[in-house]
């Protein structure tokens, strides 16, 4: 009888990423759940933004780090995955984070219909996957779509952003000097930099009543790690994923921490935390696979790849991998 091939053994060190935005890795992270789940079997956890650059490379997108778990933005993930990187999703979140559609005060503009003929900013920045680009289109199509308008109703104009500039900054300087009517905005550094540019709502995109209205880069939010990792470790993936579905038990009944967290986490200040999130988001972070994640996803997916984000199409449903989150469920039902 033949030996059965030896299991690989572990990897010395995993590696997690996340965006600077609200996530269940993030409150792990905060609570330091992450490094203690594994150090029985000797294995580092570590943060990429925690890294020097020339180690954490440009791995935050590209996802090449076999060992990486990755909770953020769609348009790297996907981008990935349509280069040919072996990744998998294996959750998805969808977190009300603000976003809002931002014009000059005292221009008349107070509503999506009313962006008809008017000239909209789309950012240009130097980077290999531009998904300042993508989210500022994604927005302001959804609220061109949600008052019945397509892009040709609108002028689209380029904005150029340079790699030292903050985020928003190049379109909202752009607004304020008149070169364009209108700017798309997310998150909560984008209500403390409307502040300052004196910039104001004309459509607040989280009050839209249609939920595909508000699909873009963080919503809804994937979960990704390597197929190799999970090819060789199945049990890892399902120890991590646990470690955040607990992370979000923690949050849901906690929100002044959870606000403390995602302070450090986006670098906002409260007035910014508490504009960007509505009331209940702490109880949001939980990830799932459901049909409905899946098929605003797929959305998404024919969005970035019609407007030439993605080298190749993804077949979200293909790509998801429910096996690893229903283990981990496992895994913190038989725990005591």
């Amino acid at each position: 009888m033949s030996t059965p091939p030896a299991a690989p053994p572990y990897p010395d060190t995993l590696w997690f990423t996340r965006c600077p935005v609200p996530t269940a890795t993030g409150i792990a992270a905060d609570r330091g759940w992450l490094g203690r789940e594994f150090a029985a079997e000797g294995i580092a956890v570590r943060s990429l933004q925690d890294v020097p650059p020339e180690v954490a490379a440009d791995h935050h997108y590209t996802h090449a780090l076999t060992g990486l778990f990755r909770e953020g933005g769609n348009v790297p993930a996907l981008w990935a995955r349509s280069r040919g990187e072996r990744t998998r999703l294996i959750g998805l979140t969808w977190i009300e984070e603000r976003q809002a559609v931002l014009v000059r005060e005292g221009s008349g503009i107070t509503s999506a219909g009313q962006l008809r003929g008017r000239r909209l900013a789309v950012p240009r920045h130097p980077i290999a996957i531009d998904f300042w680009r993508a989210m500022a289109l994604a927005g302001h199509h959804g609220a061109l779509a949600s008052a019945g308008l397509a892009p040709a109703d609108a002028e689209w104009v380029d904005v150029e952003a340079g790699r030292s500039g903050g985020q928003w900054e190049a379109e909202l300087a752009a607004l304020a000097d008149g070169r364009v009517d209108a700017v798309y905005v997310k998150g909560a550094l984008a209500v403390e930099a409307a502040r300052r540019h004196g910039a104001v709502p004309a459509v607040e995109l989280d009050a839209l009543p249609d939920r595909r209205h508000r699909i873009n880069n963080g919503t809804p939010r994937p979960i990704t790690v390597h197929q190799q990792l999970l090819d060789e470790h199945p049990e890892l993936v399902a120890r991590f994923l646990a470690v955040l579905l607990r992370a979000a038990d923690w949050a849901a009944d906690r929100p002044a921490e959870v606000a403390r967290i995602l302070g450090a986490e986006t670098g906002a200040g409260p007035e910014g935390v508490a504009g960007a999130y509505a009331a209940g988001s702490h109880r949001t972070l939980h990830p799932d696979l459901s049909a409905d994640r899946l098929e605003l996803l797929a959305q998404q997916e024919e969005f970035l790849h019609a407007r030439g984000f993605l080298a190749d199409r993804v077949d979200v449903h293909a790509w998801a991998d429910p096996a690893p989150l229903a283990a981990a469920r496992a895994l913190l039902a038989a725990r005591p």
